[in-house]
């Protein structure tokens, strides 16, 4: 038995993210797919007394974004500065600052010219803090054809997947007799249920950056999700 996952990369993305990756034995980054603006792959949500903020990487535009994400070059390396001043302003109170801002600083003051090697870099390493064991792939690592349901079952197919776990957003498009054919069974991820974590700047909001959850709450992260355990 072998569960799979397969999801385009994010910037830092959210705790659901990440119990996603642990809930499976390996998690394949989409990333030879077209790569689409003012989307996660680039930017994430932070929290600030005045509400949520966008910390957005800026990217180099070619052929008005006619590329691939695993193509998509950073524009420059300021952005990181801003983005580590963004998180001491709104983040140094919470009690493990220091420990997660040391984790992410090196990524952020040297970051790499690639949006796909960054963001993978970010989500291994802090898979690392988790303990997260879950294999991480590529999907150009392997041969994909057909489209879309077609081509996500392939993949999973070629992965060796028994069963396929997708974000409930997936279904609009995806067709399960596509996974069926091929002997793999499709479940649902269900994103609901999280319980809240002290957390600064009044109500809470769940749809933030993970760094929210590890600024807050360090080694104890786990004790919030779903599916990472220490």
């Amino acid at each position: 038995m072998k569960k799979v996952a397969v999801v385009q990369s994010n910037y830092i993305p959210w705790k659901g993210y990440f119990d996603l990756i642990a809930a499976v034995d390996e998690f394949i980054i989409l990333d030879d797919v077209q790569y689409t603006r003012r989307d996660w792959r680039n930017r994430n949500v932070i929290k600030t007394p005045e509400g949520p903020k966008w910390l957005t990487i800026p990217v180099k535009s070619k052929g008005h974004y006619h590329q691939t994400i695993r193509e998509v070059e950073i524009d420059g390396t300021s952005w990181g500065v801003v983005h580590q001043k963004a998180l001491q302003l709104n983040y140094r109170r919470a009690a493990h600052f220091d420990e997660i801002a040391a984790l992410l600083d090196p990524f952020l003051r040297n970051p790499h010219p690639h949006l796909t090697e960054l963001n993978c870099s970010i989500i291994s390493a802090i898979c690392g803090y988790l303990g997260i064991g879950t294999t991480i792939s590529h999907s150009s690592g392997y041969r994909l054809t057909g489209e879309k349901s077609e081509r996500l079952a392939n993949l999973c197919f070629q992965a060796g997947a028994t069963e396929y776990v997708s974000g409930p957003s997936a279904k609009t498009y995806l067709r399960e007799q596509d996974f069926k054919e091929r002997g793999i069974q499709v479940t649902w991820f269900d994103y609901d249920g999280y319980p809240e974590y002290p957390q600064l700047w009044g109500a809470f909001i769940h749809h933030v950056t993970i760094l929210d959850l590890l600024f807050n709450c360090g080694k104890q992260a786990p004790l919030f999700m779903k599916h990472v355990h220490r």
